[in-house]
């Protein structure tokens, strides 16, 4: 795009307003308000994109509340995954308007229109569904660099996956299953747990008892674990390092539980264990290139049909508090998402 287009389109864009969810207070998810803002304008080598839906997290509670490390000052637009249209490209852009994409900011997304750099935003297929597209920026990413960039996962190996009903979970057992390995969740309720076992694992265990771990044991022929897929934390971690296999890892994505483990490091020297952490958001400033081959990856996997977001809940943008209470207090499975 020439200097003169790209001023041409934000002299088009200014005066121009859009309808956004604003944290004005830290709180509850009752606290934002729907409010009308300026609409973005894209920078050099940046774009707006026409958002189609928002793709909610847990993580969206936790900056709500100020309780998550990205700390936006107040008062900030939450929402950091989405999917939409191109409106407008700034000069550089590799992105022409009308183009589709999904992408991931550290917030404003939950808003009509919302501007990324360029290393933010992916490419989709022009045939794409949009809003099953805003459920995969995060999710299917943080799963598969758990399993193949920190685990290094083998076909055959057996993987145990947390809160395999939530979305990372429920992303964690596709992959699995479609890189060739044998998965067992662990979820709470048989409810739960039949929609793990419906999205590919081969068993699922409720965590919410002491005798997981000797399953997980039975299940393995006494052997364990070769990768635990952890984004629980607490009491939950600790107690996968008993039913992890020789030279066995243990992948941290999150604290759901809402506590951080104290880790028996004796454990990880007598198993040969190793105990790696996972931070997808980071790979976009640490690791460009790796950031862009993942999720190229990742849509091989859907385009294949491996892979299938698993979206239990559609909300109009109207309804994004109480779509995020239902989020926080765990009355969802998979995916929730905003339809704007």
């Amino acid at each position: 795009m020439s200097t003169s287009t790209a001023a041409s389109s934000a002299d088009a864009r200014h005066g121009r307003r859009v309808a956004a969810w604003v944290v004005s207070e830290l709180g509850a998810p009752e606290t934002m308000r729907l409010s009308d803002m300026p609409a973005p304008c894209a920078g050099p080598e940046q774009a707006v994109v026409r958002v189609a839906a928002v793709g909610l997290n847990f993580l969206d509670t936790l900056m709500i509340a100020g309780g998550y490390q990205v700390k936006p000052p107040l008062p900030f637009i939450p929402g950091v995954e989405f999917s939409g249209r191109i409106a407008a490209a700034g000069e550089g852009s590799r992105f022409a308007v009308g183009q589709p994409v999904c992408g991931q900011v550290d917030f404003g997304a939950m808003a009509e229109e919302v501007v990324a750099n360029d290393h933010e935003l992916l490419a989709l297929p022009e045939d794409v569904d949009l809003v099953s597209a805003a459920a995969l920026p995060i999710v299917y990413p943080t799963a598969h660099a758990a399993l193949v960039l920190r685990a290094g996962l083998s076909a055959g190996e057996t993987v145990l996956v947390h809160s395999a009903a939530g979305g990372v979970g429920l992303a964690a057992v596709q992959v699995a299953k479609a890189l060739g390995a044998r998965v067992i969740g662990t979820a709470r309720g048989a409810h739960k747990a039949a929609i793990v076992r419906a999205e590919g694992a081969d068993a699922c265990l409720d965590y919410s008892g002491a005798s997981w771990v000797e399953a997980v044991r039975a299940l393995t022929d006494g052997r364990g674990a070769d990768i635990v897929i952890d984004p629980v934390g607490g009491e939950i971690t600790r107690a996968s390092l008993r039913c992890l296999a020789w030279s066995g890892r243990l992948v941290v994505v999150g604290f759901a539980a809402g506590s951080i483990p104290a880790i028996p490091t004796n454990l990880l020297l007598l198993k040969n264990i190793s105990l790696v952490g996972v931070h997808w958001g980071a790979y976009r400033t640490h690791d460009r290139t790796q950031f862009i081959r993942t999720f190229d990856e990742v849509l091989d996997l859907w385009r294949r049909g491996l892979i299938a977001p698993v979206i239990s809940r559609r909300h109009p943008m109207t309804e994004a508090p109480q779509a995020l209470r239902d989020l926080a207090e765990r009355r969802t499975h998979g995916k929730v998402v905003l339809a704007i």
